[in-house]
């Protein structure tokens, strides 16, 4: 049996709970700021944890969970070490066990969530459907504890009756874990429906471990000093705050609620800093203007399509442009220390024409982009069409196209998020070569323009536009992955 090495307390605590979408890095770190104890991953599923490999972010100062398609599945860092509980959605204790052991070393603790009643959890027997086997229930939680170095915990709903509740929270007591959260709604009951304080009280009574209450946002929870309420109408140990604190963090603060476009600046520098999907900043966001979303602001969040739109909608444009460039310096400080043979790839470079240019989709007519530009002007003089080959760098998975046309190779010598944006790259410095136009918006595209007269049923942005007209011409060779050959190939277009 292993000995729990980190103690994490939860008597008198104010929790920052798990919420799918919302819980991610910026969102507890935020909450800590304004005076969460602890804080809750969102629910991550068990076999998709097993997927991942841990590494070590340099860059951002992280340690991410990146899956084989490389994406990021979980991401933490050293201010909440020992402060972020893992919640891992599962229902067998093997493979929870597996999960722990990948994350115990980055986490203060460990939670199985049994109270979440949507389908993508119960399906698999997750979440709220482990309610109706306490068998399973009690082997998952007596492997954890045995088998990890963290202390465990679960979040749970109330059963139909209380009589059944307390049986179950008894054995739950019994497996040895730290805590114990309770959401008072039954499993079928949602939001709109009174959360049940006294089943709350009752297991807090009849349990010696910590009780932590859950469920109050939308009946008792709409400041800090209702936290305090909450918990003593619940004689909880602690009290754990869901929707109240997606829409406002700062309700963790003694002091009082924060203004909101404080909140919001505040989240965005850290979704900035370390690398948060715009999706899921964008997402957060929404959760918090609520109401606000048909002002010019909220229609300005509607429409971003990336980091730095959100923070042009916020007034942190520069701030964006500041820290990209921070980013962009430590990453080459990263690399400037990896061994040549791991910086650059394998390839012929002799001959190819370079110049270190990046392909910014705002100076470009969405219509009308460099490659469009590229293969109009080779079908004019009767070339071939351009062929671009594109690698991914394994150490920071970034991605360079080198583009032949007339037997002549060019490249851009800065490497790129995407490989879509590689291959741009590579034909702007072609275009540049041979002095033609490339389609920014301060150019006049007429010859674009009139063959798109000439063949009005054909979209020349279309995802296909540079097919071949003749069945097996090659246009394009798909971009190699360097490395040991087990990264996943992203889509060409």
């Amino acid at each position: 049996m292993m000995v729990n090495s980190l103690s994490l307390c939860y008597h008198n605590k104010l929790i920052l709970a798990p919420m799918v979408r919302v819980g991610t890095l910026p969102m507890r770190l935020l909450a800590l700021d304004y005076g969460a104890d602890i804080v809750y991953c969102e629910e991550l599923i068990d076999l998709k944890m097993l997927q991942c490999k841990r590494v070590v972010n340099e860059v951002l100062s992280t340690v991410d969970f990146v899956a084989p398609d490389d994406r990021v599945v979980f991401r933490t860092c050293q201010r909440e070490r020992s402060k972020v509980v893992f919640q891992m959605g599962t229902s067998d204790a093997e493979q929870a066990l597996a999960v722990a052991r990948l994350v115990e070393n980055d986490v203060a603790g460990i939670d199985i969530n049994m109270g979440c009643p949507k389908e993508y959890s119960t399906k698999g027997g997750m979440g709220a459907a482990l309610l109706s086997d306490p068998d399973k229930i009690e082997k998952i939680l007596s492997t954890l504890v045995k088998g990890t170095s963290r202390p465990v915990t679960c979040k749970i709903r109330i059963l139909p009756s209380l009589e059944d509740t307390l049986n179950l929270v008894k054995r739950i007591e019994r497996t040895g874990i730290a805590a114990i959260a309770v959401h008072g709604r039954k499993r079928e009951e949602r939001p709109q429906h009174p959360v049940s304080c006294e089943t709350i009280k009752a297991i807090a009574e009849t349990l010696s471990i910590p009780v932590i209450a859950n469920g109050g946002s939308h009946d008792h929870i709409q400041n800090y000093l209702d936290i305090e309420d909450f918990r003593q109408a619940t004689a909880a140990s602690s009290v754990m705050v869901a929707r109240a604190a997606m829409w406002n963090p700062s309700i963790f603060l003694r002091e009082g609620l924060r203004p909101l476009e404080e909140v919001t600046q505040k989240y965005i520098r850290y979704a900035v800093q370390y690398d948060n999907h715009y999706t899921n900043t964008k997402h957060c966001l929404c959760q918090m203007l609520r109401e606000q979303l048909e002002s010019p602001q909220g229609k300005l969040l509607h429409a971003a399509q990336s980091s730095r739109e959100i923070c042009e909608a916020f007034g942190l444009g520069a701030f964006y442009e500041e820290t990209t460039r921070e980013l962009d310096s430590r990453r080459a400080e990263v690399l400037a220390r990896t061994p040549a043979e791991l910086e650059e790839p394998a390839e012929d470079t002799s001959g190819v024409i370079k110049m270190a240019v990046k392909f910014d989709r705002r100076a470009y007519s969405p219509q009308i982009t460099p490659k469009m530009c590229l293969l109009e002007w080779c079908r004019r003089e009767k070339l071939a069409q351009p062929v671009y080959e594109t690698v991914q760098r394994p150490l920071d998975r970034l991605f360079r196209s080198v583009v032949t046309v007339a037997e002549h190779k060019y490249q851009s010598t800065l490497w790129d998020k995407s490989k879509k944006l590689a291959e741009q790259a590579a034909a702007i410095v072609c275009l540049r070569s041979q002095g033609l136009p490339e389609g920014r918006l301060s150019e006049e595209s007429l010859s674009l323009h009139k063959r798109k007269r000439e063949a009005p049923d054909q979209d020349p942005g279309g995802p296909r536009a540079q097919e071949p007209a003749v069945p097996g011409e090659l246009c394009k060779k798909p971009f190699v992955t360097l490395g040991s050959g087990d990264e996943s190939p992203l889509e060409g277009w």
